[in-house]
């Protein structure tokens, strides 16, 4: 692994025959009836929801002990590659991506349109359960990757950001509304987490994602800052624009759930 690291983007043809595990792990985040009807053989299930915060504000990252179990028991350690895919063009494998960041974990790849693609080209899939040998790793947090909503709404005319809205365009418009206010934040951009896929290509990145990006002004040379309902979707678009080699991409991982939510922040229509 150490002399021939693997991209972050990986295609399925590059996912290696055997895989050493003791230094990589191949995470499923499918649904978990997905996980046992059928998945990349040697794949690991973690449940999308185990990754998530309690409510009223999921979005946000489960607290150190939660994360300790977590990636315990997916068998972690500082070395340890993380390959990743889920089912639905890579909203939760990005939100555990986001989630490594945050624990400053770097080592890691995502599996180009995850299981839609594997499967589209026929590639064998196995129903066996597969299990890591776990780990009790200890871990720390890297807030660097995430905004919090004080930060956000102090510095909303910052000319420097760019917040990336991954939500539908009937909840941006304030048409679907899905918390105490509609709307969406101050200056916000959208462009819906799944129009950055390709449905021809098994949900794989667009290949004009860039152009389309920087034609709305989304650019690598601001900072970016993403967020959808409860940072799910928006983990899509943290992946894509990290994949893309922007230098600086944040969460705003409260999202939707908070903002629509909190009673002082401002909104547009």
């Amino acid at each position: 692994m150490t002399d021939n690291p693997l991209p972050l983007l990986l295609e399925p043809s590059q996912l290696p025959a055997q895989l050493d595990p003791a230094q990589v792990r191949l995470v499923d985040l499918s649904k978990s009836e997905q996980y046992l009807a059928g998945h990349i053989p040697g794949a690991v299930h973690l449940a999308p929801g185990s990754i998530t915060a309690p409510a009223p504000t999921p979005g946000l990252l489960p607290d150190l002990q939660s994360l300790q179990q977590i990636l315990g028991g997916l068998g972690h350690h500082a070395d340890l590659h993380y390959i990743v895919y889920d089912d639905e063009g890579g909203g939760w494998a990005g939100r555990f991506i986001w989630l490594l960041d945050s624990v400053g974990h770097p080592h890691y790849s995502y599996l180009n349109g995850g299981l839609r693609a594997w499967h589209a080209e026929g590639r064998p899939l196995e129903q066996e359960v597969n299990q890591a040998e776990p780990t009790q790793p200890t871990l720390t947090i890297d807030t660097s990757h995430t905004i919090d909503v004080e930060t956000l709404m102090a510095d909303l005319d910052n000319a420097d950001r760019v917040i990336w809205d991954a939500r539908s365009p009937a909840e941006h418009r304030g048409e679907k509304v899905l918390a105490a206010k509609g709307g969406h934040i101050p200056g916000a951009i959208n462009f819906e987490w799944t129009a950055g896929m390709d449905p021809e290509r098994g949900l794989r990145l667009r290949d004009d994602l860039a152009a389309q990006l920087r034609a709305l002004g989304i650019t690598p040379e601001h900072e970016v800052v993403t967020h959808c309902q409860t940072h799910h979707r928006s983990g899509f678009t943290y992946l894509a624009a990290k994949i893309l080699g922007y230098p600086r991409v944040k969460a705003y991982a409260g999202s939707w759930s908070e903002w629509g939510n909190h009673p002082d922040t401002p909104v547009e229509l």
